[in-house]
């Protein structure tokens, strides 16, 4: 009796560990997809499309500022090459980022996007962006990588200011497989 016991027992615990596993597997996946869907967090969708009919509002201009951080101990220059900029709710703009490998090696690195104050995040609709990809640099390499927007015109009049904000973290060791041009070949 007392063995069965101990079975039954080891089994609801194996099984609780499984669970408790699974659910710390899935929780970031989940968390991305709920507020990517809901808009919260400064997350907002990977792409858009500019709808050819929609119409600019030039009776209010939203101020857009750029901001930009480096990760932990990373050797990265990374700044907007416009800290702010005025923009009309439909009207699209380029913007260009400039980042630069300060280390002596190669290395691929990751853009985490981040939209203030959480309310505007859906409605800012980013069409290409270098955040959609991992960045391969050279060791001292420097790029300046594109952002092209635009501000959904069913904003709500009280947004009047939006930050965009990327972190830029180190993805050496977790590169996706994509492919790259590298001397007159391509790579996967």
């Amino acid at each position: 009796m007392k063995q069965q016991s101990n079975k039954r027992l080891t089994l609801i615990l194996v099984c609780g560990v499984l669970f408790m596993f699974g659910f710390c597997y899935m929780l970031v996946p989940i968390f991305n997809l709920v507020c990517k869907q809901i808009g919260i967090n400064g997350k907002s969708a990977r792409t858009a499309t500019i709808n050819q009919n929609t119409q600019i509002d030039y009776s209010r201009t939203i101020r857009v500022d750029f901001t930009t951080t480096v990760n932990g101990q990373l050797k990265f220059a990374f700044k907007p090459l416009h800290r702010r900029i005025n923009i009309h709710p439909g009207e699209t703009k380029l913007v260009y980022f400039f980042a630069e490998n300060q280390m002596d090696k190669e290395i691929t690195v990751q853009a985490i996007p981040s939209i203030t104050p959480i309310d505007a995040a859906r409605f800012l609709k980013k069409t290409e962006c270098f955040c959609f990809t991992q960045q391969y640099f050279f060791k001292n390499q420097k790029v300046d990588m594109p952002v092209y927007f635009f501000i959904d015109p069913a904003v709500p009049k009280e947004v009047k200011e939006i930050t965009l904000s990327y972190t830029l973290f180190d993805a050496t060791g977790f590169e996706k497989k994509q492919k790259y041009y590298t001397k007159g070949r391509i790579n996967l």
